[in-house]
């Protein structure tokens, strides 16, 4: 893929989660980002989709990401980058709460970070002793509006702590992204998971999403997270 072509899929990729609507050749050149002509931007969308990073729906005369395009968009784009001085406000006035490390500060940091990202928050404090918030925010997402679908995360939010269980050890300080096929929670979803650690006592903060997740915003999220956790003293 050449630097052009990972650009159009950046921007058709960041497009797609902010409306869920397939992304045109037309919306990218009436854009204005790219100085290049319609003919130019559809002929590298095809190759694109020849690629296999973009599928073009039948009914629909613009482009939506595949997971392999998602996968890209992670592995390439994601930066360290900071939460919004709105957010960063918001769940310092929550952890400020607290003094010392307690349960309920974490929960409380959960149903914070709920309210900016399109998902499902969970913090575990062990490998069977958990807590999530925000099931309505993945519900409402247009991906679950399939009843099998909704059928099938319902599921796996039920069997949260079996998973949680097999994931506990396995994730460190440094946040894992797993897209479709490869979340393990459940492959109709992505998710944004990492480890806090104070002292001796370890435990997980992550946001579980449609595949059409924001995962720059919560990648920073969970990072920032993990951060204010971190602070607390036993």
């Amino acid at each position: 893929m050449n630097d052009r072509q990972q650009d159009l899929l950046k921007t058709i990729i960041s497009q797609y989660i902010k409306t869920a609507q397939p992304v045109s050749s037309n919306f990218i050149t009436q854009a204005g980002e790219f100085e290049l002509s319609s003919a130019t931007i559809r002929n590298e969308m095809a190759d694109l989709e020849e690629q296999g990073y973009i599928y073009h729906p039948h009914t629909s005369a613009g482009r939506v990401p595949t997971e392999k395009g998602y996968q890209f968009f992670v592995d390439n784009f994601l930066a360290q980058g900071k939460i919004s001085k709105k957010q960063q406000d918001f769940l310092d006035k929550i952890i400020s709460q607290f003094k010392k490390f307690e349960p309920q500060a974490a929960k409380e940091l959960a149903k914070g970070i709920s309210e900016f990202c399109n998902g499902a928050v969970f913090v575990a404090f062990s490998d069977s002793d958990f807590y999530y918030t925000g099931i309505s925010n993945l519900f409402s997402q247009p991906e679950f509006a399939e009843q099998k679908v909704v059928y099938n995360l319902s599921r796996v939010i039920d069997h949260l702590d079996q998973v949680i269980n097999k994931i506990f050890k396995d994730i460190n300080s440094q946040v894992e992204v797993s897209v479709g096929s490869q979340n393990r929670f459940a492959k109709d979803c992505s998710s944004v998971v990492i480890k806090y650690q104070l002292k001796n006592q370890a435990g997980l903060l992550g946001i579980l999403g449609p595949v059409r997740m924001d995962y720059q915003n919560n990648f920073s999220l969970v990072k920032y997270g993990q951060e204010l956790i971190n602070k607390l003293e036993i």
